[in-house]
């Protein structure tokens, strides 16, 4: 059975780094599920739709190119979501557009989060801005998420953005597989005991 992703992506520039990010942890989250052949994956750009989401808050009527959308989200087995951090919380657009979402489209559904900002102090609104917005909504939030900075994606950092991607992806198919987590190798299981050093002192002396 393949599992179907929809992506929420909130960034206003092009090209976007905050599509960038939900773009590789999609193919994170894919490759950590088995492939192409069990997960398939829908992007929703909200800059695309932006005219239709002020629109639809208006007037309470939604386009035909926001209701595809929509449905998207609604018919998806998960979520990931990315958004630009402005003032310390995600984008008013990105609100927009979760707020004019079918109600309880999202209860009991699994949402990876993901946020770019300047920089790094901006962090902290995953936990308190995006994470309590979707905990409302009913949502299993995973518990793996990825901020990025603009300096993350440099030469020196983007090898450790990546491997944060790739644990996020891979926490998040196992919430979605039920899976355990992989076994954490103990670094002190085959310490040799202190008994067998103080042996091999007394011998040496």
């Amino acid at each position: 059975m393949t599992t179907r992703i929809a992506v929420i992506t909130a960034g206003i520039t092009e090209p976007s780094s905050t599509r960038l990010l939900a773009d590789r942890l999609a193919e994170a989250t894919v490759r950590a599920l088995g492939g192409p052949s069990a997960a398939s994956v829908d992007v929703i750009d909200v800059r695309d739709i932006a005219h239709d989401v002020t629109n639809h808050v208006l007037t309470g009527f939604a386009s035909p190119e926001l209701q595809e959308r929509l449905d998207l989200v609604a018919e998806a087995d998960a979520l990931i979501v990315s958004s630009p951090i402005y003032t310390a919380s995600y984008s008013g657009l990105f609100k927009m557009l979760i707020d004019v979402l079918p109600k309880d489209s999202l209860r009991d559904k699994p949402v990876l989060l993901g946020a770019t900002g300047g920089t790094a102090r901006h962090s902290l609104a995953i936990d308190h801005a995006l994470r309590p917005l979707f905990a409302y909504l009913g949502a299993l939030v995973s518990p793996v998420a990825v901020f990025a900075a603009s300096e993350d994606w440099g030469s020196t950092e983007a090898g450790r953005l990546g491997e944060r991607i790739e644990r996020a992806g891979g926490a998040f198919a196992r919430l979605l597989t039920g899976a355990p987590a992989p076994k954490q190798v103990d670094p002190f299981e085959n310490v040799t005991p202190f008994e067998a050093l103080l042996a091999d002192v007394t011998g040496a002396a």
